[in-house]
């Protein structure tokens, strides 16, 4: 029973629209597509200079995970450039971020591991990603303010030459 329980709260969390479920989401497509920058950025350093690697890297990272957090992770019906270039506003600071993070770490450390490297560059990408999520969420991906037309109202009319014994009223 507990295992039905579970499956069925992890289920709802996964489809739901609130701010969890995008989370989760988010960490899924985000993580996901971190992991292979991770590994493109490995094979990459290894033929450019890094923060050369980190530019490519970035931006097609950042088109891809645009177009994944609008379809998946917040179910937005936002597309086109517009919505890539803020996305990419949020990249920016991102890129920013893990560049200054990398740029301190060999400023410290004369030749660090690839591993040493890539914990602080994947650490770095996670905060920078919480950053994301809650600037994507409050303003690229918001949803737009619609007004749900409330059900109508019926407004009894006394012998006013009316034929209709009731008039519908859109509130």
């Amino acid at each position: 029973m507990k295992t039905a329980s579970l499956a069925a709260k992890t289920a709802k969390a996964l489809t739901g629209t609130g701010p969890v479920a995008s989370f989760i989401r988010f960490v899924g497509c985000g993580g996901g597509v971190t992991l292979a920058s991770s590994a493109a950025l490995v094979a990459l350093t290894g033929v450019v200079p890094f923060l050369v690697a980190n530019v490519v890297v970035t931006i097609v990272s950042t088109i891809a995970t645009t177009e994944l957090h609008a379809r998946v992770s917040f179910r937005s019906d936002r597309r086109g450039w517009r919505t890539h270039l803020k996305s990419a506003g949020t990249a920016a600071a991102s890129f920013v971020f893990t560049s200054a993070a990398m740029l301190i770490l060999h400023a410290l450390v004369v030749a660090p591991g690839v591993l040493l490297e890539q914990g602080v560059y994947l650490a770095t990408c996670g905060l920078a990603g919480i950053g994301r999520f809650v600037v994507l969420r409050v303003v690229v991906f918001a949803s737009r303010g619609k007004t749900v037309p409330s059900a109508p109202v019926r407004v009894a009319v006394a012998d006013a030459g009316v034929e209709r014994a009731a008039v519908v009223m859109a509130a």
